[in-house]
């Protein structure tokens, strides 16, 4: 049938599959009946004209509770592509579509970057359509997959189209997908489609099927088969929907009640197969049907008939045969379907639960069987749900309940935990269960938001879970507990009860856990007692990234920044090889955090520029905002300041919304940086001593003291030097009771910018001491020793630390120290050219962490493997980046992007 009025969507679409096109793909969104699949089926006949070859799936109600069903149904024509991808890869895939056996939960990252590599293969050949009809009725895993996929494919001859309900909060959102909304057709074009569909109506009838239509083309088509006695039932003030779902049911009871048997178990099947359903319809009935049984349903335009499949013409079809049926009519063709598939004891079970008249334990314990052998989080939450709700005794119906809540809360999914737990607490609950409520909420946004109040409440809810001997359950609401102290402040009362709580628990001093907790709690308190652990784990690292990623934050809540980019650069490798991606922007932030304190800019700016991608990709605001910040630190020391203002109010943004201290705290350091390269030093100084302040937002009691060689600069230039030595006497305990490197490192730094007759010996000293990692803090003493040797004029002594800092500042990228060196320079007699820019400054972070991947001699697929891209992307970005640097391979590459395992010639 022509397609009335959407001439301008049509256009869109066939520009989308036959022309260039600076997008991934199309969503097209309307209400039941509007159009969608019409246009999608033009979009693939376009495709097909073009060159494309089209894969589809589309979501199905009844198989919601099943992982990776859709994925399944998207990807199985490209199976005999499998054996091509990376071994990890090709376990992941074959897990998720049932093609293998595996104890193994496939991470839903790792499935997806096996998809794409598989996608991205097989476009290689020919430029493919992706087709996701009724995105509303698809399994959980399956959106993320497919959202994963659509955020990844603007490089590729890859082309996305999907379909969504109104009314439905799009799944699909920040995934680069167009939105195209189809309204109601024009009267004019409603009119024609009413003719062509129905052309011999009476004019009374006509005007009033279009006004009850209103111009929806599946009204259009479907309203006039009802005219007649009982056309006035379909109208009034029911919806649209509904009158359609009316009109449908009237069709369907025209048919003999054995057809409609088999209409209803088509209907509540989670499959299309025909098979199946003839089988159940056998079943109820008594006897065997074949597929003619199903003709008179087909002659009356409800369903129709592929190879080997039975699929309703329309899903209001679908819900209109469920919908009129009896309780005990589904029952029973529940029943049946659920005899019909002995041999898929996990699609039997959903059967049987659906089923159920009441309390079913042998159901509930199968249910659970199914949990276990999920796929996905989705459809193991979903089945332990279904298990609780079955579960005649309480105990075991909380025990379902806060196991599927806790797997909620590890797949991100707060408003599902949040209900499940508090259909657990209307139940008796134990202490244990009452633990474990109350933690399992803490792994979302480390409780940033919470009151700190709450805090307390945690230690002693873990101390009284310890004393009955849950030893782990405690040590986790600790941890959830110290969590908090990171990025809000609760006081030194409740730090000093989570630590006589870590101190109690029967966990060796050197579980990674517990040094991460007393680094949170106590950095400085605590600082020498978790340095000594830190140091001596070291040489363990990358055995366990979990492991690694505990002790890298803890390394940088207790100011060791080298040890924390060796342990979080560990973890890295393991976390993505694993497809955690929830953890992966964790790890990342510290070292990228850390790398920038030491100066690696050209490390730091690709690995927070991943960070902040995946941390918005995994719903974790705090960490973006983190993340964020530390690229507007990185800017701010390239001396782009524009682009530093504008990274720092994004970040500046979420800190506030969140109440997270450590964003501020950085948005503060790169405001106070900006300022001093600007001259502007006494905003600086306001700027950074807005971090030692109890009042302000930005104070944060660990990371305050690890600014100090910037604040002493702003200070001596602003004329605060009173205010500086006040600051540095509150800091003055703290560092008589640990040695953290970042402490003591800027404490010498600025009593020799402080000192008087001593300030010789002051810098000397700091210079002497094992500044081994940490340039910039090196580059820092020699300009300022340079520039008062100059002061004392001892010009010539001061050009040797003044030539040292900037050629320490231009390999760093510290734009506005090199400039001041070279001022210095001038100053003392000596010329001093500007730098040609180096290689790293000429690429986006982004590609420079490609390049450096390509430069250490990792082919494209491995890069694609390591940032969650296709091989092919990863292609089109050397592309760009050969020309950039003005180099023609690999080889070149690696002698200008120079590694720690690659160093220059």
């Amino acid at each position: 049938m022509l397609l009335f009025g959407r001439n301008a969507e049509l256009k869109d679409l066939g520009a989308l599959v036959d022309g260039p096109r600076d997008r991934s793909g199309i969503l097209i969104q309307g209400q039941p009946g509007i159009g969608k699949s019409a246009l999608v089926d033009e979009a693939v006949a376009a495709a097909a004209i073009a060159g494309l070859r089209v894969v589809r799936t589309a979501g199905v109600e009844a198989e919601q509770n099943y992982a990776y069903a859709g994925l399944q149904r998207l990807l199985y024509p490209l199976r005999q592509g499998l054996d091509g991808l990376p071994a990890r890869q090709y376990d992941a895939l074959a897990a998720a579509l049932g093609l293998a056996d595996t104890s193994d939960d496939p991470s839903a990252y790792l499935v997806g970057l096996a998809a794409l590599t598989l996608l991205s293969d097989t476009a290689g050949d020919q430029p493919l359509l992706i087709v996701v009809e009724d995105v509303h009725w698809l399994d959980q895993a399956s959106i993320e997959v497919l959202a994963f996929l659509a955020r990844r494919i603007d490089t590729e001859p890859i082309t996305l189209i999907a379909t969504l309900r109104d009314g439905i909060t799009a799944p699909f959102a920040d995934t680069g997908l167009s939105l195209m909304r189809l309204e109601r057709l024009s009267d004019d074009h409603a009119a024609a489609l009413l003719d062509l569909a129905a052309p011999q109506l009476p004019a009374p009838i006509r005007h009033r099927l279009l006004a009850e239509a209103q111009g929806n083309p599946l009204a259009l088509t479907e309203l006039p088969t009802a005219v007649g006695d009982d056309f006035d039932e379909l109208t009034g003030t029911l919806p649209l929907t509904e009158r359609l779902e009316r009109t449908f049911t009237a069709r369907g009871a025209a048919l003999p009640s054995q057809i409609r048997s088999a209409l209803l178990i088509a209907a509540l099947n989670d499959s299309d197969s025909i098979a199946e359903t003839l089988t159940a319809t056998g079943i109820l009935l008594g006897s065997t049907v074949g597929p003619d049984f199903l003709t008179p349903a087909v002659e009356a335009r409800l369903i129709t008939l592929g190879f080997g499949t039975v699929t309703f013409r329309h899903p209001l079809m679908r819900s209109a045969t469920t919908a009129t049926a009896t309780a005990d009519e589904r029952r029973r063709a529940h029943l049946a379907l659920a005899d019909a598939l002995g041999e898929r004891p996990d699609r039997r079970v959903w059967h049987r639960a659906a089923a159920a008249l009441g309390p079913d334990e042998q159901v509930a314990i199968e249910l659970e069987g199914t949990a276990e052998r999920a796929r996905h989080p989705a459809g193991a939450i979903a089945a332990l749900e279904q298990a609780a709700a079955l579960s005649a005794d309480q105990g075991r119906r909380t025990d379902r309940l806060l196991r599927a809540a806790e797997l909620a809360v590890d797949s991100g999914r707060r408003d599902t935990a949040e209900r499940l737990i508090e259909t657990a607490r209307t139940l008796p609950l134990t202490p244990r269960h009452d633990a474990t409520a109350a933690w399992l909420l803490s792994g979302f946004e480390d409780g940033v938001r919470e009151d700190p109040s709450r805090i307390g409440e945690l230690a002693a809810l873990a101390a009284s879970v310890a004393s009955d001997e849950y030893t782990d359950a405690a040590m986790r609401i600790l941890w959830g507990a110290a969590m908090r102290c990171f990025w809000i402040e609760p006081g030194a009362d409740t730090r000093r009860a989570l630590l006589a709580v870590a101190d109690a628990l029967p966990i060796p001093d050197d579980d990674p856990r517990l040094v991460a907790v007393a680094a949170y709690v106590a950095p400085f308190e605590r600082g020498d007692h978790v340095l000594g652990h830190l140091r001596a784990l070291a040489s363990t690292s990358g055995r366990d990234p979990e492991a690694d990623r505990f002790l890298g934050s803890a390394a940088l809540q207790v100011g060791a920044f080298d040890l924390a980019v060796h342990f979080s650069t560990a973890a890295a490798p393991g976390l993505r090889a694993a497809g955690r991606l929830g953890l992966l922007p964790r790890a990342l932030a510290v070292q990228a955090w850390s790398l920038t304190r030491l100066g690696d800019l050209a490390a730091a700016a690709p690995v927070a520029a991943e960070a902040a991608a995946f941390a918005r990709e995994t719903g974790q605001p705090f960490m973006h905002g983190l993340t964020k910040a530390v690229q507007a630190e990185i800017a701010a020391l390239h001396g782009d300041y524009p682009r530093a203002a504008g990274l720092t109010a994004e970040a500046e943004r979420i800190g506030l919304a969140s109440g997270a201290r450590p964003v501020l705290a950085t948005v503060q350091l790169t405001r106070g940086l900006t300022a001093f390269g600007e001259g502007r030093f006494e905003d600086a100084f306001a700027d950074l001593s807005r971090i030692h302040d109890p009042r302000d937002p930005s104070y944060a009691p660990a990371l305050r003291a690890y600014f100090l060689a910037e604040l002493a600069e702003a200070a001596v230039r602003a004329g605060q030097t009173d205010a500086l030595r006040d600051l540095l006497r509150g800091l003055t305990p703290a560092a008589e009771s640990t040695s953290s490197p970042a402490l003591h490192i800027g404490l010498r730094y600025a009593q020799a910018v402080l000192a008087t007759e001593a300030a010789d010996a002051q810098f000397l000293s700091a210079l002497e001491a094992d500044l081994t990692g940490w340039p910039a803090e090196r580059g820092r003493l020699h300009l300022a020793y340079g520039e008062w040797l100059r002061r004392q004029r001892r010009v010539v002594e001061s050009r040797t630390h003044l030539r040292t800092a900037r050629e320490t500042f231009d390999a760093l990228g510290f734009a506005a120290w090199s400039e001041r060196a070279r001022l210095e320079l001038r100053s003392a007699g000596e010329s001093s050219p500007n730098p040609s820019p180096d290689a790293s400054e000429r690429l986006t972070p982004h590609e420079l962490g490609i390049a450096r991947l390509a430069a250490q001699g990792l082919t494209n697929r491995e890069i694609g493997q390591r940032l969650y891209l296709s091989h092919r992307t990863v292609s089109t970005h050397l592309h760009r980046i050969f020309p950039k640097l003005g180099v023609s391979s690999r080889t070149d590459l690696a002698a200008l992007l120079p590694t720690a395992d690659n160093p220059p010639a």
